[in-house]
This record gives structure tokens, sequence and C-alpha cells, in this order.
């Protein structure tokens, strides 16, 4: 048999094979399995949402405070000072902390917590690492030009460290920490606010 018998033949017999056919109807869950998924589904998620701990929740919960403390602090900005570097830096805080308090909030919300108003129901005694107290919240507000860029980094500084405290203090917690939420979040808080202190270090030293 000639090489061009054999091949032919060898095509003919590959031919002939059973080929799955692609008119075939594809596969369809039932509507009772599509409930048995949706079902888990809630479950899992229900679940992963009961996986935190007191320590989480106190923690989600004075961030909220503390950051608005800081929103407060970065308002005060435009009208006190025309320094550009503290312009930015206050407009930076402001976008991100009030994005942080909405997602601590809904973090709450979700799973049916108290979701507390910033700054309410706080004295002096309950306030968290690094917040200003209301008198020296009164001295930055009472303050106008260099005077108020010097004193404005030395309070952010000294309320960004009491927010990686919390942080620190969250991580050494038991248990806590083990929400993906809480876990990134914290993560964020201590990165940001450690980047931002060094870079408010630099700042002062640049003032007049």
């Amino acid at each position: 048999m000639t090489a061009g018998l054999i091949l032919a033949a060898l095509l003919t017999a590959c031919g002939g094979r059973a080929r799955p056919s692609s008119a075939a109807a594809p596969l369809r869950p039932s509507p009772d399995s599509i409930s048995r998924l949706e079902a888990a589904y809630r479950t899992q998620t229900d679940s992963a949402r009961r996986l935190f701990t007191d320590g989480d929740v106190a923690f989600m919960t004075g961030m909220i405070s503390h950051h608005n403390q800081a929103l407060t602090m970065s308002a005060l900005i435009p009208d006190r000072t025309t320094n550009a570097a503290i312009r930015t830096l206050g407009a930076r805080i402001i976008n991100a902390q009030r994005d942080e308090i909405a997602l601590m909030q809904q973090w709450l919300r979700e799973r049916g917590l108290p979701v507390p108003q910033p700054m309410a129901g706080m004295d002096h005694g309950a306030m968290m690492p690094g917040m200003l107290t209301p008198e020296q919240l009164q001295q930055l507000g009472a303050t106008r030009g260099a005077a108020f860029d010097r004193l404005f980094l030395t309070f952010m500084i000294q309320h960004h460290s009491g927010a990686i405290s919390m942080v620190d203090h969250l991580v050494s917690t038991t248990g806590s920490a083990q929400d993906e939420t809480v876990f990134r979040l914290a993560n964020g808080v201590r990165v940001d606010q450690d980047t931002e202190i060094n870079r408010m270090r630099l700042m002062l030293q640049a003032l007049p």
C-alpha cells in the first residue's frame, strides 16, 4: 500500500469516530438546585458576618469618632492658612477618612449593631488615644497662618499616632481582626497614617 493510501485510510478511520454534538441542549440546574445554592450562599454570608469579636466592634465604633475629629480638624484649614502643602494634606485626610467612616458604619449596620453618631456622648475621659481635648481644638481654631500650620501638624501627628495605637491594640487582642473588612481597614489605617506622620514631620521641619 502506498503512503498516500495509508494516509487516506487513517483519515477515514479518524473521521468515523463519534463526536459530541454541538447542538446538544446545555444542562440547566433545576429550580430546587438553585434554591439550595441560594440558601447555602445566604448561610455562608451570614456566617461570615458573625465572625467578629467585641474587639472588632469596639475598634470600628471608636474609629468612627476618631476619624470624625480628623475631619473637624481638617475643615479648619481653608479659613486659616494659604499653605498649599497643608491644604493638600487636609483634602487628602478628608477624602480618605470620610470614605472609611462610611465603610465602618456600613459594617456595623450589616451586623445589626448600633451605628454611633460621630463624637456623640463622648467626654474627655472616654476619648480614644491621640484625640484632641476640647481645649486643644479651641486652641487650633484660634490660630492663623504659620502658627496654625505648626499647631495643625503637631496635633495631627498626635492624632494619627493614637489611631495607630488603636490598630496595635486591636491586632494584639486574641481573636480580633479576623474579619476581612476589619483586617483590611486596620491595615490601611496603619499604613496610611504612618506614611502621613512621616510626611508631616518633614513638613514641620520645612516651616519657617
